[in-house]
Protein backbone atom coordinates (compact mmCIF):
# COMPACT_ATOMS: atom_id res chain seq x y z
CA UNK A 1 0.00 0.00 0.00
CA UNK A 2 2.86 2.37 0.86
CA UNK A 3 4.40 1.73 -2.56
CA UNK A 4 1.07 2.45 -4.26
CA UNK A 5 0.60 5.67 -2.28
CA UNK A 6 4.16 6.72 -3.09
CA UNK A 7 3.55 6.16 -6.79
CA UNK A 8 0.33 8.21 -6.65
CA UNK A 9 2.14 11.03 -4.86
CA UNK A 10 4.89 10.97 -7.48
CA UNK A 11 2.37 11.18 -10.31
CA UNK A 12 0.49 14.03 -8.63
CA UNK A 13 3.73 15.87 -7.97
CA UNK A 14 4.74 15.54 -11.60
CA UNK A 15 1.33 16.81 -12.67
CA UNK A 16 1.70 19.79 -10.31
CA UNK A 17 5.13 20.61 -11.67
CA UNK A 18 3.82 20.89 -15.22
CA UNK A 19 0.37 22.37 -14.62
CA UNK A 20 -1.54 25.17 -12.94
CA UNK A 21 -1.78 28.88 -13.70
CA UNK A 22 1.95 29.28 -13.10
CA UNK A 23 3.43 25.94 -14.18
CA UNK A 24 6.63 25.10 -12.41
CA UNK A 25 9.19 23.97 -14.95
CA UNK A 26 9.98 23.93 -18.64
CA UNK A 27 12.94 22.26 -20.30
CA UNK A 28 14.06 23.30 -23.78
CA UNK A 29 16.67 21.00 -25.34
CA UNK A 30 18.81 22.85 -27.89
CA UNK A 31 21.35 21.74 -30.44
CA UNK A 32 23.63 24.76 -30.19
CA UNK A 33 25.56 25.96 -27.20
CA UNK A 34 25.44 29.62 -26.18
CA UNK A 35 29.00 30.89 -26.10
CA UNK A 36 28.31 33.46 -23.38
CA UNK A 37 25.67 35.03 -21.17
CA UNK A 38 27.08 38.45 -22.06
CA UNK A 39 24.38 39.81 -24.40
CA UNK A 40 26.92 41.98 -26.27
CA UNK A 41 29.55 39.30 -26.89
CA UNK A 42 28.47 37.35 -29.96
CA UNK A 43 25.66 38.09 -32.40
CA UNK A 44 24.38 34.56 -32.92
CA UNK A 45 21.01 32.89 -32.40
CA UNK A 46 21.90 30.63 -29.42
CA UNK A 47 23.28 33.59 -27.47
CA UNK A 48 20.40 35.87 -28.43
CA UNK A 49 17.87 33.26 -27.33
CA UNK A 50 19.35 33.02 -23.85
CA UNK A 51 19.94 36.76 -23.52
CA UNK A 52 16.32 37.65 -24.31
CA UNK A 53 15.16 35.69 -21.26
CA UNK A 54 17.42 37.69 -18.93
CA UNK A 55 17.68 41.10 -20.60
CA UNK A 56 15.29 43.40 -22.41
CA UNK A 57 15.75 45.65 -25.43
CA UNK A 58 14.25 49.04 -26.11
CA UNK A 59 12.30 47.43 -28.94
CA UNK A 60 10.85 43.92 -29.01
CA UNK A 61 10.00 41.95 -32.14
CA UNK A 62 7.23 39.52 -32.92
CA UNK A 63 7.60 36.11 -34.57
CA UNK A 64 8.02 37.72 -38.00
CA UNK A 65 10.58 40.20 -36.59
CA UNK A 66 8.26 43.21 -36.74
CA UNK A 67 8.97 45.87 -34.07
CA UNK A 68 6.87 46.55 -30.96
CA UNK A 69 7.43 48.56 -27.76
CA UNK A 70 9.86 47.03 -25.29
CA UNK A 71 11.65 49.04 -22.60
CA UNK A 72 10.78 52.02 -24.78
CA UNK A 73 7.06 52.48 -24.42
CA UNK A 74 6.87 55.16 -27.13
CA UNK A 75 8.97 57.08 -29.60
CA UNK A 76 8.77 59.92 -32.07
CA UNK A 77 10.85 61.28 -34.91
CA UNK A 78 11.85 64.85 -34.12
CA UNK A 79 13.56 65.51 -37.46
CA UNK A 80 15.36 63.60 -40.20
CA UNK A 81 18.31 62.94 -37.90
CA UNK A 82 16.79 62.62 -34.43
CA UNK A 83 14.59 60.07 -32.67
CA UNK A 84 13.28 60.42 -29.14
CA UNK A 85 12.38 57.42 -26.95
CA UNK A 86 10.43 57.39 -23.72
CA UNK A 87 11.32 54.61 -21.27
CA UNK A 88 8.76 52.70 -19.27
CA UNK A 89 8.45 53.88 -15.69
CA UNK A 90 8.54 51.44 -12.80
CA UNK A 91 10.86 48.95 -14.53
CA UNK A 92 13.48 47.47 -12.21
CA UNK A 93 16.52 45.31 -12.71
CA UNK A 94 16.73 41.92 -11.04
CA UNK A 95 18.61 43.48 -8.11
CA UNK A 96 15.78 45.95 -7.50
CA UNK A 97 17.48 49.05 -8.90
CA UNK A 98 15.34 51.13 -11.27
CA UNK A 99 15.99 51.28 -14.99
CA UNK A 100 17.08 54.74 -16.12
CA UNK A 101 18.32 56.32 -19.30
CA UNK A 102 21.86 56.10 -17.89
CA UNK A 103 21.67 52.30 -18.18
CA UNK A 104 20.66 52.61 -21.83
CA UNK A 105 23.54 55.00 -22.55
CA UNK A 106 25.98 52.69 -20.76
CA UNK A 107 24.77 49.67 -22.77
CA UNK A 108 25.23 51.47 -26.09
CA UNK A 109 28.70 52.62 -25.10
CA UNK A 110 29.64 49.09 -24.03
CA UNK A 111 28.70 47.28 -27.25
CA UNK A 112 31.73 48.20 -29.42
CA UNK A 113 34.11 47.81 -26.46
CA UNK A 114 33.46 44.11 -25.81
CA UNK A 115 36.73 42.21 -26.20
CA UNK A 116 37.35 39.25 -28.55
CA UNK A 117 33.86 39.25 -30.01
CA UNK A 118 33.52 36.71 -32.85
CA UNK A 119 30.47 38.62 -34.15
CA UNK A 120 30.05 42.17 -32.87
CA UNK A 121 26.78 43.94 -32.12
CA UNK A 122 28.47 47.19 -33.20
CA UNK A 123 26.57 46.79 -36.47
CA UNK A 124 23.50 47.98 -34.56
CA UNK A 125 25.03 50.93 -32.68
CA UNK A 126 27.19 52.40 -35.43
CA UNK A 127 26.51 55.97 -36.49
CA UNK A 128 24.26 56.66 -33.51
CA UNK A 129 24.86 59.35 -30.90
CA UNK A 130 22.78 58.82 -27.78
CA UNK A 131 21.93 61.71 -25.44
CA UNK A 132 20.23 61.38 -22.07
CA UNK A 133 17.48 64.00 -21.72
CA UNK A 134 16.21 62.85 -18.32
CA UNK A 135 15.89 59.57 -16.41
CA UNK A 136 13.21 58.28 -18.78
CA UNK A 137 13.99 60.02 -22.06
CA UNK A 138 16.79 59.53 -24.58
CA UNK A 139 17.46 60.95 -28.00
CA UNK A 140 19.44 59.21 -30.72
CA UNK A 141 20.95 61.20 -33.54
CA UNK A 142 22.23 59.82 -36.83
CA UNK A 143 24.16 61.53 -39.65
CA UNK A 144 21.02 61.48 -41.77
CA UNK A 145 17.66 59.74 -42.11
CA UNK A 146 17.95 56.18 -40.77
CA UNK A 147 15.09 53.76 -41.50
CA UNK A 148 16.46 50.78 -39.54
CA UNK A 149 16.44 52.45 -36.15
CA UNK A 150 13.76 50.24 -34.62
CA UNK A 151 15.16 46.96 -35.94
CA UNK A 152 18.65 47.95 -34.76
CA UNK A 153 17.44 48.79 -31.26
CA UNK A 154 15.70 45.43 -31.11
CA UNK A 155 19.16 43.83 -31.17
CA UNK A 156 20.84 45.80 -28.37
CA UNK A 157 20.27 44.38 -24.89
CA UNK A 158 20.10 46.84 -22.00
CA UNK A 159 22.30 45.89 -19.05
CA UNK A 160 22.61 47.36 -15.57
CA UNK A 161 25.30 50.00 -15.35
CA UNK A 162 25.62 49.31 -11.64
CA UNK A 163 26.25 45.58 -12.18
CA UNK A 164 28.17 45.65 -15.47
CA UNK A 165 30.45 48.68 -15.24
CA UNK A 166 34.00 47.39 -15.53
CA UNK A 167 32.76 43.82 -16.05
CA UNK A 168 33.86 41.60 -18.90
CA UNK A 169 32.22 38.59 -20.48
CA UNK A 170 33.61 36.35 -17.71
CA UNK A 171 31.63 38.23 -15.06
CA UNK A 172 28.44 37.84 -17.08
CA UNK A 173 29.07 34.12 -17.42
CA UNK A 174 29.66 33.87 -13.67
CA UNK A 175 26.36 35.65 -13.06
CA UNK A 176 27.67 38.65 -11.13
CA UNK A 177 27.11 41.05 -14.05
CA UNK A 178 24.13 39.24 -15.60
CA UNK A 179 21.55 41.59 -14.10
CA UNK A 180 18.78 42.47 -16.53
CA UNK A 181 15.15 43.55 -16.56
CA UNK A 182 13.97 40.43 -18.40
CA UNK A 183 11.29 37.92 -17.38
CA UNK A 184 13.84 35.49 -15.93
CA UNK A 185 16.88 35.72 -13.68
CA UNK A 186 20.04 33.71 -14.34
CA UNK A 187 20.36 30.92 -11.77
CA UNK A 188 23.39 29.21 -13.26
CA UNK A 189 25.35 28.81 -16.48
CA UNK A 190 27.21 25.57 -17.01
CA UNK A 191 29.05 25.93 -20.33
CA UNK A 192 28.56 22.91 -22.53
CA UNK A 193 25.70 21.68 -20.38
CA UNK A 194 22.83 24.02 -19.47
CA UNK A 195 21.47 27.42 -18.54
CA UNK A 196 19.10 27.54 -15.59
CA UNK A 197 16.65 30.41 -15.14
CA UNK A 198 14.20 31.45 -12.43
CA UNK A 199 11.09 33.56 -12.97
CA UNK A 200 11.33 37.28 -12.26
CA UNK A 201 8.12 37.87 -10.32
CA UNK A 202 8.58 41.63 -10.65
CA UNK A 203 8.77 41.58 -14.44
CA UNK A 204 7.12 44.66 -15.91
CA UNK A 205 5.43 42.54 -18.58
CA UNK A 206 3.70 40.29 -16.03
CA UNK A 207 4.71 37.29 -13.98
CA UNK A 208 6.10 34.50 -16.22
CA UNK A 209 4.03 31.35 -16.57
CA UNK A 210 7.01 29.12 -15.81
CA UNK A 211 8.75 29.12 -12.43
CA UNK A 212 11.93 27.38 -13.59
CA UNK A 213 13.32 27.14 -17.12
CA UNK A 214 16.23 24.97 -18.20
CA UNK A 215 17.87 25.46 -21.58
CA UNK A 216 19.74 22.20 -21.95
CA UNK A 217 22.44 21.53 -24.51
CA UNK A 218 22.00 18.30 -26.48
CA UNK A 219 24.12 18.45 -29.61
CA UNK A 220 23.28 14.95 -30.83
CA UNK A 221 20.04 14.74 -32.79
CA UNK A 222 19.07 11.28 -31.44
CA UNK A 223 19.58 12.48 -27.87
CA UNK A 224 17.21 15.42 -28.29
CA UNK A 225 14.51 13.27 -29.88
CA UNK A 226 14.89 10.59 -27.19
CA UNK A 227 14.69 13.22 -24.44
CA UNK A 228 11.45 14.58 -25.90
CA UNK A 229 9.85 11.15 -26.21
CA UNK A 230 10.99 10.16 -22.70
CA UNK A 231 9.59 13.34 -21.13
CA UNK A 232 13.03 14.69 -20.20
CA UNK A 233 12.51 17.70 -22.47
CA UNK A 234 9.33 19.62 -23.20
CA UNK A 235 10.58 21.26 -26.41
CA UNK A 236 13.43 20.45 -28.79
CA UNK A 237 14.77 22.65 -31.55
CA UNK A 238 16.42 21.76 -34.86
CA UNK A 239 14.26 18.67 -35.25
CA UNK A 240 16.24 16.20 -37.38
CA UNK A 241 14.77 16.04 -40.85
CA UNK A 242 14.95 12.25 -40.75
CA UNK A 243 12.68 12.14 -37.67
CA UNK A 244 10.08 14.63 -38.83
CA UNK A 245 7.50 12.14 -40.08
CA UNK A 246 7.87 9.90 -37.03
CA UNK A 247 7.36 12.77 -34.59
CA UNK A 248 4.35 14.08 -36.52
CA UNK A 249 2.78 10.66 -36.10
CA UNK A 250 3.55 10.30 -32.40
CA UNK A 251 0.55 10.90 -30.08
CA UNK A 252 1.17 13.75 -27.67
CA UNK A 253 3.82 15.38 -29.86
CA UNK A 254 3.33 18.40 -32.10
CA UNK A 255 5.68 19.90 -34.68
CA UNK A 256 5.97 23.63 -35.42
CA UNK A 257 7.62 24.90 -38.62
CA UNK A 258 8.20 28.42 -39.97
CA UNK A 259 10.42 29.84 -42.73
CA UNK A 260 13.71 31.07 -41.31
CA UNK A 261 15.31 34.47 -41.71
CA UNK A 262 18.66 32.66 -42.03
CA UNK A 263 20.35 32.42 -45.42
CA UNK A 264 22.91 29.60 -45.65
CA UNK A 265 25.73 30.47 -48.04
CA UNK A 266 29.38 29.93 -48.92
CA UNK A 267 31.71 32.74 -47.96
CA UNK A 268 34.64 33.17 -50.36
CA UNK A 269 38.08 34.67 -49.78
CA UNK A 270 38.06 37.01 -52.76
CA UNK A 271 40.49 39.48 -51.20
CA UNK A 272 43.90 37.89 -50.57
CA UNK A 273 46.34 37.36 -53.42
CA UNK A 274 47.22 33.96 -52.00
CA UNK A 275 44.50 32.15 -50.09
CA UNK A 276 45.74 29.63 -47.50
CA UNK A 277 43.51 26.70 -48.43
CA UNK A 278 43.77 26.89 -52.22
CA UNK A 279 46.46 24.89 -54.04
CA UNK A 280 47.35 23.96 -57.57
CA UNK A 281 47.12 20.33 -58.64
CA UNK A 282 50.65 19.71 -57.38
CA UNK A 283 49.74 20.98 -53.93
CA UNK A 284 51.56 24.31 -54.20
CA UNK A 285 50.11 27.72 -53.24
CA UNK A 286 48.21 29.18 -56.16
CA UNK A 287 48.90 32.76 -57.20
CA UNK A 288 46.81 34.67 -57.99
CA UNK A 289 43.99 33.47 -55.79
CA UNK A 290 41.41 32.07 -58.28
CA UNK A 291 38.53 33.28 -56.09
CA UNK A 292 39.38 36.85 -57.06
CA UNK A 293 38.00 36.02 -60.51
CA UNK A 294 34.19 36.30 -60.72
CA UNK A 295 34.15 33.59 -63.40
CA UNK A 296 35.59 31.10 -60.91
CA UNK A 297 33.11 32.15 -58.26
CA UNK A 298 30.26 31.69 -60.75
CA UNK A 299 31.61 28.28 -61.73
CA UNK A 300 31.45 27.15 -58.12
CA UNK A 301 27.85 28.34 -57.88
CA UNK A 302 26.86 26.55 -61.10
CA UNK A 303 28.45 23.34 -59.80
CA UNK A 304 25.92 23.12 -56.95
CA UNK A 305 22.69 21.18 -57.34
CA UNK A 306 20.57 23.13 -54.86
CA UNK A 307 17.41 21.16 -55.59
CA UNK A 308 19.20 17.94 -54.69
CA UNK A 309 20.49 19.46 -51.45
CA UNK A 310 17.00 20.66 -50.50
CA UNK A 311 15.19 17.41 -51.36
CA UNK A 312 17.82 14.86 -50.30
CA UNK A 313 20.16 16.39 -47.75
CA UNK A 314 17.62 18.75 -46.14
CA UNK A 315 14.67 16.41 -46.80
CA UNK A 316 12.49 19.33 -47.83
CA UNK A 317 13.23 21.57 -44.82
CA UNK A 318 14.81 24.33 -46.91
CA UNK A 319 14.19 26.59 -49.92
CA UNK A 320 16.82 27.07 -52.70
CA UNK A 321 18.35 30.56 -52.63
CA UNK A 322 19.64 32.92 -55.28
CA UNK A 323 19.84 36.00 -53.03
CA UNK A 324 20.20 36.87 -49.35
CA UNK A 325 16.57 37.44 -48.30
CA UNK A 326 13.38 35.51 -48.89
CA UNK A 327 10.22 36.74 -50.55
CA UNK A 328 8.34 39.00 -48.16
CA UNK A 329 11.46 40.76 -46.89
CA UNK A 330 12.19 44.31 -48.00
CA UNK A 331 14.77 44.20 -50.80
CA UNK A 332 13.75 40.82 -52.24
CA UNK A 333 14.29 40.80 -56.01
CA UNK A 334 11.93 38.37 -57.80
CA UNK A 335 14.25 38.39 -60.80
CA UNK A 336 17.15 36.89 -58.86
CA UNK A 337 16.80 33.14 -59.13
CA UNK A 338 19.16 30.49 -57.80
CA UNK A 339 21.85 29.53 -60.30
CA UNK A 340 20.85 26.42 -62.28
CA UNK A 341 22.84 23.24 -61.79
CA UNK A 342 25.16 23.23 -64.83
CA UNK A 343 28.49 21.37 -64.46
CA UNK A 344 29.25 21.91 -68.16
CA UNK A 345 28.95 25.70 -67.88
CA UNK A 346 30.98 25.60 -64.67
CA UNK A 347 33.84 23.75 -66.38
CA UNK A 348 33.73 26.14 -69.34
CA UNK A 349 34.04 29.14 -67.01
CA UNK A 350 36.97 27.54 -65.21
CA UNK A 351 38.71 27.04 -68.56
CA UNK A 352 38.03 30.67 -69.56
CA UNK A 353 39.55 31.82 -66.27
CA UNK A 354 42.71 29.81 -66.95
CA UNK A 355 41.97 26.69 -64.89
CA UNK A 356 41.00 24.01 -67.45
CA UNK A 357 42.29 21.31 -65.10
CA UNK A 358 40.86 22.88 -61.98
CA UNK A 359 42.71 23.24 -58.67
CA UNK A 360 42.42 22.10 -55.05
CA UNK A 361 40.57 23.71 -52.14
CA UNK A 362 39.64 22.92 -48.57
CA UNK A 363 36.03 23.65 -47.66
CA UNK A 364 35.36 24.39 -43.98
CA UNK A 365 32.07 24.09 -42.15
CA UNK A 366 30.61 23.90 -38.66
CA UNK A 367 29.12 20.54 -37.80
CA UNK A 368 26.73 21.61 -35.05
CA UNK A 369 25.40 25.07 -35.94
CA UNK A 370 22.95 24.84 -38.85
CA UNK A 371 20.50 22.15 -39.90
CA UNK A 372 22.50 19.30 -41.50
CA UNK A 373 25.43 21.71 -41.96
CA UNK A 374 28.18 19.08 -42.28
CA UNK A 375 26.06 16.97 -44.63
CA UNK A 376 25.35 19.99 -46.82
CA UNK A 377 29.06 20.85 -46.91
CA UNK A 378 29.89 17.25 -47.83
CA UNK A 379 27.46 17.38 -50.74
CA UNK A 380 28.93 20.70 -51.93
CA UNK A 381 32.47 19.29 -51.71
CA UNK A 382 31.50 16.36 -53.92
CA UNK A 383 29.87 18.69 -56.47
CA UNK A 384 32.97 20.90 -56.62
CA UNK A 385 35.18 17.86 -57.14
CA UNK A 386 33.05 16.73 -60.10
CA UNK A 387 33.88 19.93 -62.04
CA UNK A 388 37.61 19.53 -61.36
CA UNK A 389 37.93 21.62 -58.19
CA UNK A 390 39.17 18.82 -55.96
CA UNK A 391 37.77 19.58 -52.54
CA UNK A 392 38.71 18.38 -49.07
CA UNK A 393 36.17 18.95 -46.31
CA UNK A 394 37.05 19.87 -42.73
CA UNK A 395 34.34 20.44 -40.10
CA UNK A 396 34.52 21.71 -36.54
CA UNK A 397 32.28 22.41 -33.60
CA UNK A 398 30.84 25.89 -33.79
CA UNK A 399 33.08 27.53 -31.16
CA UNK A 400 36.27 26.34 -32.86
CA UNK A 401 34.89 27.05 -36.30
CA UNK A 402 33.87 30.66 -35.73
CA UNK A 403 37.04 31.51 -33.84
CA UNK A 404 39.18 30.25 -36.73
CA UNK A 405 36.90 31.74 -39.39
CA UNK A 406 37.15 35.15 -37.71
CA UNK A 407 40.74 35.37 -36.52
CA UNK A 408 42.56 32.06 -36.92
CA UNK A 409 44.91 33.26 -39.68
CA UNK A 410 48.12 35.22 -39.60
CA UNK A 411 47.99 38.35 -37.44
CA UNK A 412 44.44 37.54 -36.39
CA UNK A 413 43.00 37.55 -39.91
CA UNK A 414 40.24 35.16 -41.10
CA UNK A 415 41.75 31.74 -41.71
CA UNK A 416 39.57 29.97 -44.26
CA UNK A 417 39.32 30.25 -48.04
CA UNK A 418 35.81 28.86 -48.60
CA UNK A 419 33.41 28.05 -45.79
CA UNK A 420 29.76 27.39 -45.10
CA UNK A 421 27.97 29.85 -42.82
CA UNK A 422 24.64 31.66 -42.42
CA UNK A 423 23.28 35.02 -41.36
CA UNK A 424 19.79 36.31 -40.50
CA UNK A 425 17.94 39.19 -42.14
CA UNK A 426 16.19 41.45 -39.65
CA UNK A 427 13.14 42.12 -41.76
CA UNK A 428 14.98 43.47 -44.79
CA UNK A 429 18.10 43.06 -46.92
CA UNK A 430 20.04 46.04 -45.57
CA UNK A 431 21.16 44.35 -42.36
CA UNK A 432 22.46 41.14 -43.93
CA UNK A 433 24.12 42.95 -46.86
CA UNK A 434 25.78 45.48 -44.56
CA UNK A 435 27.06 42.83 -42.15
CA UNK A 436 28.30 40.28 -44.67
CA UNK A 437 29.29 42.21 -47.81
CA UNK A 438 29.95 45.88 -47.02
CA UNK A 439 33.63 46.81 -47.17
CA UNK A 440 34.78 46.10 -43.65
CA UNK A 441 35.19 48.97 -41.22
CA UNK A 442 34.68 47.73 -37.69
CA UNK A 443 34.86 51.25 -36.32
CA UNK A 444 31.89 52.18 -38.50
CA UNK A 445 30.06 48.89 -37.85
CA UNK A 446 30.35 47.85 -41.51
CA UNK A 447 31.18 44.34 -42.71
CA UNK A 448 31.20 42.97 -39.18
CA UNK A 449 30.72 39.43 -40.54
CA UNK A 450 32.53 39.98 -43.85
CA UNK A 451 35.20 37.36 -43.21
CA UNK A 452 35.89 36.96 -46.94
CA UNK A 453 36.78 40.68 -46.98
CA UNK A 454 34.67 41.24 -50.11
CA UNK A 455 34.72 44.86 -51.28
CA UNK A 456 32.72 46.56 -54.01
CA UNK A 457 32.39 50.34 -54.15
CA UNK A 458 29.17 50.15 -56.20
CA UNK A 459 27.57 47.95 -53.57
CA UNK A 460 28.84 50.17 -50.74
CA UNK A 461 27.27 53.20 -52.42
CA UNK A 462 23.86 51.53 -52.73
CA UNK A 463 23.97 50.37 -49.11
CA UNK A 464 24.87 53.86 -47.93
CA UNK A 465 21.98 55.29 -49.92
CA UNK A 466 19.54 52.68 -48.60
CA UNK A 467 20.64 53.39 -45.04
CA UNK A 468 19.47 56.99 -45.30
CA UNK A 469 16.30 56.41 -47.34
CA UNK A 470 13.15 56.36 -45.21
CA UNK A 471 10.62 55.77 -47.99
CA UNK A 472 10.08 51.99 -47.94
CA UNK A 473 9.20 51.71 -51.63
CA UNK A 474 12.29 53.63 -52.70
CA UNK A 475 14.52 51.77 -50.25
CA UNK A 476 13.20 48.46 -51.52
CA UNK A 477 14.27 49.36 -55.07
CA UNK A 478 17.71 50.43 -53.86
CA UNK A 479 18.18 47.20 -51.88
CA UNK A 480 17.06 45.10 -54.83
CA UNK A 481 19.71 46.88 -56.92
CA UNK A 482 22.29 46.21 -54.20
CA UNK A 483 21.39 42.54 -54.15
CA UNK A 484 21.74 42.35 -57.92
CA UNK A 485 25.18 43.99 -57.80
CA UNK A 486 26.30 41.46 -55.18
CA UNK A 487 24.81 38.42 -56.90
CA UNK A 488 26.03 39.43 -60.37
CA UNK A 489 29.53 39.58 -58.90
CA UNK A 490 29.02 36.32 -56.96
CA UNK A 491 30.09 38.06 -53.76
CA UNK A 492 28.99 34.92 -51.92
CA UNK A 493 27.33 31.69 -53.07
CA UNK A 494 23.78 31.44 -51.65
CA UNK A 495 22.67 27.87 -50.97
CA UNK A 496 19.28 27.82 -49.25
CA UNK A 497 16.99 29.30 -46.61
CA UNK A 498 16.42 27.06 -43.63
CA UNK A 499 13.02 26.10 -42.29
CA UNK A 500 12.96 26.35 -38.50
CA UNK A 501 11.43 23.33 -36.79
CA UNK A 502 10.55 22.54 -33.17
CA UNK A 503 8.80 19.58 -31.55
CA UNK A 504 6.70 19.94 -28.38
CA UNK A 505 5.22 17.39 -26.03
CA UNK A 506 1.95 17.37 -24.14
CA UNK A 507 -0.43 20.30 -24.43
CA UNK A 508 2.23 22.91 -25.08
CA UNK A 509 1.85 25.47 -27.85
CA UNK A 510 4.18 28.11 -29.25
CA UNK A 511 4.46 30.38 -32.26
CA UNK A 512 7.57 29.59 -34.28
CA UNK A 513 9.91 32.51 -34.82
CA UNK A 514 11.84 33.35 -37.97
CA UNK A 515 15.02 33.99 -35.94
CA UNK A 516 15.24 30.37 -34.61
CA UNK A 517 14.55 31.35 -31.00
CA UNK A 518 12.25 29.49 -28.62
CA UNK A 519 11.36 31.79 -25.75
CA UNK A 520 9.90 30.28 -22.59
CA UNK A 521 7.59 33.28 -22.18
CA UNK A 522 6.05 32.46 -25.58
CA UNK A 523 5.27 28.85 -24.60
CA UNK A 524 1.77 28.29 -23.30
CA UNK A 525 -0.05 25.27 -21.96
CA UNK A 526 -3.30 24.63 -23.79
CA UNK A 527 -6.38 23.68 -21.73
Amino acid sequence: MRQVLAAIVAVLAAAFVHSGPHAQSLTIAVQQEPTAIDPHFHYTAPNNQVARHIFDNLIHTDARLQPHPGLAESWRIIDDRTWEFRLRRGVTFHDGTPLTAADVAFSFDRVPRVQNSPGSFALFTRGKTLTVIDDHTIRIETPGPYPLMLSDLAMVAIVSRRAAEGAGTEQFNAGTAAVGTGPFRLSSFRPGERVELTANDSYWGGRPEWRQVTIRLMRANPARVAALLAGQADIIDHVPTADMARLRGTPGVSVVQVPSSYIVFLSLDSNRDISPFIRDNEGQPLRPNPLRDARVRRALSLAINRDAIVTRTMEGAAVPAGQLVQEGFLGFDPGLQADPFSPARAQALLAQAGYPNGFQITLHSPNDRYVNDARVAEAVAQMFTRIGVRTTLETYTRNTFFTRATSGGELGTPEFSVYLTAFPANGEALSVLTATLATQSLAAGLGTNNRGRYSNIRLDARLALAARTTDDAVRERILAEAQRIAMDDVAVVPLHFQVNTWALRGRLAMVGRADESAFAFDVKRQP
